[in-house]
């Protein structure tokens, strides 16, 4: 018997170090919002905050699905967006101002031309960068939670999404502010309908650099380096088009975040198909200790059959089984990622038997309470998948 849950190894576990951290968060983002407030009229900066706000659950719901074979930790995640909403827009939205008083002050242009300067090219530098080093501490101290790419574009448009929630607010503000309603409900069109992922399309250039730097022992920096590129490189690029582009510029901007957003799905897509792969790979090896069959890797090798096991395990276990089967379904992913991390040297050897044995417990846990029919119950001793559980399994 595991001398202690071996859920252990699925479970978030927040430490001291992520609550600090996300009080740190808190306090910054409060201290962005005071600004605001003291920039504008109470009553206008929640107007703006509303707006700003309303997206943001749907936006959350679209990146999260993307994460749905091998999810990550909440935690990790929910820090990534208060950095982004917090340090990241404090610190950038200083040195950005700072920036913008040095082109007026010391360069003597303009305030539209040091603006137009400024959000070509000092902004993309400083918020790429206040962004990225939330992902490099991922890889600093959770190199381990970095699996893919899948990972890498998940944490980014987290960031992405809290950095761009707060910059929205600011935004907002200034337009109906100056501009009054017709203005602002130009800029929620702009920002919040037509470019609400813009934020997390530049940052997912890092995230993906930082997953597949995590994967090799060699290169890192010029992979990190050149993601960090790619991400200002976007950003100012957008910004450019938009500030001098006028209205074939704002195209020409939509046009090419549209292709980085198709170009992202497609790395996506294809790390799904390589997690499928380990999966097929490493789970026959485990068949001796009835754990794992042919029809549990059949099932567990695609989005609809996994689905397919859970409603089946829901129908017959309620929630019990619905959970049992979604632990057995984590477990295994996780298990064959755990061979990829060990195959790759990050993990030692210690590591990978303490985790390896408690996915099997898990497995062993979550197996043990899977629904069985009475009509099906000689056939599943058998060996014989039920009904519903995996259709097209082999027997």
């Amino acid at each position: 018997m595991a001398s202690r849950d071996p859920r252990w190894v699925l479970k978030d576990r927040p430490s001291t170090t992520l609550i600090i951290g996300l009080v740190l968060t808190g306090i910054c983002a409060l201290i962005s919002f005071s600004f605001d407030i003291f920039n504008g009229e109470p009553v206008q900066f929640f107007i703006a905050l509303a707006l700003a706000l309303a997206p943001v659950p749907l936006l959350l719901a679209a990146v999260l699905a993307l994460d749905r074979m091998e999810p990550e930790p909440r935690s990790n995640l929910v820090f990534a967006f208060a950095w982004g909403a917090g340090v990241a827009v404090l610190v950038a939205g200083v040195i950005n101002s700072l920036n913008l008083h040095y082109f007026m002050d010391t360069v003597k242009l303009s305030q539209d031309s040091a603006r137009n300067v400024a959000a070509t090219f000092g902004a993309p530098v400083v918020e790429e960068t206040m962004k990225g080093l939330v992902l490099l501490g991922l890889l600093r101290f959770r190199r381990a939670e970095l699996d893919g790419p899948t990972d890498g574009i998940i944490y980014a448009s987290m960031v992405g999404l809290g950095f761009a929630m707060s910059e929205n607010v600011s935004y907002y503000l200034a337009a109906l502010s100056t501009s009054g309603v017709k203005g602002l409900a130009v800029t929620v069109v702009l920002r919040g309908i037509l470019s609400p992922l813009a934020h997390p399309l530049f940052s997912s250039m890092i995230g993906v650099a930082v997953a597949y730097a995590a994967q090799r022992g060699s290169e890192r920096v010029f992979l990190i380096l050149a993601g960090w590129s790619g991400a200002m490189i976007l950003h100012g690029l957008w910004n450019g088009l938009a500030s001098y582009g006028g209205f074939p510029g704002l195209v020409v901007a939509y046009l090419t975040l549209l292709v980085v957003l198709v170009v992202l799905i497609g790395v996506v897509f294809r790390d799904r198909r390589r997690i499928v792969a380990l999966i097929q790979r490493y789970l026959p090896a485990y068949e001796p200790t009835k754990l794992v069959n042919e029809a549990d890797i059949f099932m567990l090798s695609a989005f609809s059959r996994r689905r397919q096991a859970r409603q089946w395990a829901k129908a017959y276990g309620g929630k019990r089984g619905l959970r049992a089967m979604a632990d057995y379904q984590l477990a295994a992913t996780e298990l064959g990622l755990l061979h990829e991390r060990a195959a790759r040297h990050m993990v030692d050897e210690q590591t990978f038997h303490e985790e390896q044995r408690a996915l099997l417990e898990c497995m062993s846990t979550a197996r043990g309470q899977f629904p069985v029919p009475s009509a099906h119950a000689r056939s599943v001793a058998g060996g014989t998948p039920p009904p519903g559980y995996a259709p097209g399994a082999p027997g």
